[in-house]
């Protein structure tokens, strides 16, 4: 599937260089799978062309004008392998770049002139922040718990996952009730498993990407398997494992064995999350018709290599 041009620099005005120059760096290396998964629903359901750009365009620019705000609020020197917007062109810079894609967005949508679907990419925008807003209060919250951070991820990683399977839907103008909510916990599930697979690489586990290991613990955030491994520890031992900062050290304190178990357990749990998956995937199949049914082969093959991180 040949990937969608979602960024040229026509697109926005000329006489603001400056945005442009960080644009060019943002949109250059961005793997672009969100919009991806935009194409694999919208052909199955015979969407014109321009309407699987604009949707492609969408999703891009509303998860780079998160990586813009993300970056600034956490304080991430790198993004990409290259210094953040924030530190290359200064926080207001980053601030009012991410803003002005999100501006965009509404501005495009709203020439499409479809109601719902404008709707629904405002409460996706609304989540995304809400979820930086308590992602933010969970910093340096030690007793933080799955289901808590769950909810975050939800917000925020399941929110993009979720629109990119719906919203070619309501550009289509299908918005049965049964149909949107299934969708929806899909999506959920996409984004989960996308989420704690990112969480692994902070413990350097099928880190290909060459993630910086320990980034989020050394930044103060417990994420999704730092919440796994560190559950019933001593506290003298768990005050010991925050403070790690090397993964030799951080394996050392809570014990290779006790590592490698719950690391085990971490994906069989996560293994379940598949196969829910894969089940509500067969149940989509009822409200497809004809040519439509073609997009579970493209939605089945999606949860196994986006948890595992294999190609």
């Amino acid at each position: 599937m040949k990937k969608i041009k979602i960024y040229d620099s026509r697109d926005f005005p000329a006489y603001l260089p400056k945005l442009n120059g960080l644009y060019d760096d943002l949109f250059a290396d961005g793997k672009g799978f969100r919009s991806l998964l935009i194409q694999k629903v919208s052909g199955p359901l015979g969407l014109e062309d321009q309407i699987v750009h604009l949707l492609a365009q969408t999703i891009e620019f509303i998860h780079n004008a998160s990586l813009l705000h993300d970056d600034l609020v956490d304080r991430s020197q790198l993004r990409r392998g290259k210094p953040a917007a924030w530190a290359k062109y200064t926080p207001e810079y980053a601030v009012l770049a991410g803003d002005y894609l999100l501006a965009r967005v509404m501005a495009n949508l709203s020439r499409h002139g479809n109601v719902r679907l404008i709707q629904y990419t405002a409460e996706v925008i609304s989540d995304l922040l809400e979820g930086e807003w308590i992602q933010d209060s969970l910093v340096r919250d030690w007793n933080i718990t799955l289901e808590q951070l769950d909810r975050v991820h939800n917000l925020k990683t399941g929110s993009l996952f979720k629109w990119c399977l719906r919203a070619p839907f309501l550009a289509k103008g299908r918005y049965e009730k049964e149909l949107h909510d299934l969708l929806e916990e899909m999506g959920t599930l996409l984004g989960l498993l996308f989420q704690r697979s990112d969480d692994l690489l902070d413990f350097d586990v099928r880190n290909r990407e060459g993630k910086a290991v320990l980034g989020d613990l050394k930044s103060g955030y417990l994420n999704s398997f730092g919440v796994f491994l560190s559950r019933d520890m001593a506290p003298d031992v768990k005050e010991r494992f925050l403070r790690s900062q090397s993964l030799g050290e951080l394996k050392s304190i809570a014990g290779e064995a006790r590592f490698d178990d719950r690391l085990a357990e971490f994906d069989r749990f996560n293994s379940g999350k598949i196969e829910l998956y894969l089940h509500l995937a067969e149940r989509l199949a009822g409200f497809l018709d004809g040519g439509e049914k073609a997009l579970i082969g493209e939605l089945r093959p999606l949860p196994k290599p986006l948890y595992w991180r294999a190609t």
